[in-house]
């Protein structure tokens, strides 16, 4: 099992931002790339970058008290992300729904 496997997470209920949510609030929005580094490299659209594969081992470089949008390619891996944080005491994260592929589509 990869680092991002689910496991034995519990299944919970994540909050998610639509594409058109997410670029009308862009400027507000605390964002969390969990993408490759080298997708980041790629494009990104600023934020904090952080991979998957390396969340659980960085944890503690953000913080549980900030409304942050996990953002990767289709929206798959940051709700997965938002999962992993959710176990570790983060309740305050949402998913890009359909990820950056809906938001540059719009």
């Amino acid at each position: 099992m990869g680092v991002w496997s689910l496991g034995n997470l519990p299944d919970i209920n994540m909050f998610g931002i639509s594409a058109q949510d997410f670029k009308q609030n862009f400027n507000v929005l605390s964002i969390l790339d969990i993408r490759t580094q080298r997708e980041w490299d790629e494009f990104n659209l600023g934020g904090r970058h952080i991979p998957l594969d390396d969340l659980l081992v960085r944890i503690n470089e953000i913080s549980p008290e900030v409304d942050y949008t996990l953002v990767c390619y289709n929206g798959t891996q940051s709700q997965i992300a938002c999962q992993l944080l959710s176990a570790k005491g983060f309740k305050r994260c949402q998913n890009l729904i359909g990820g950056l592929e809906a938001y540059l589509s719009i």
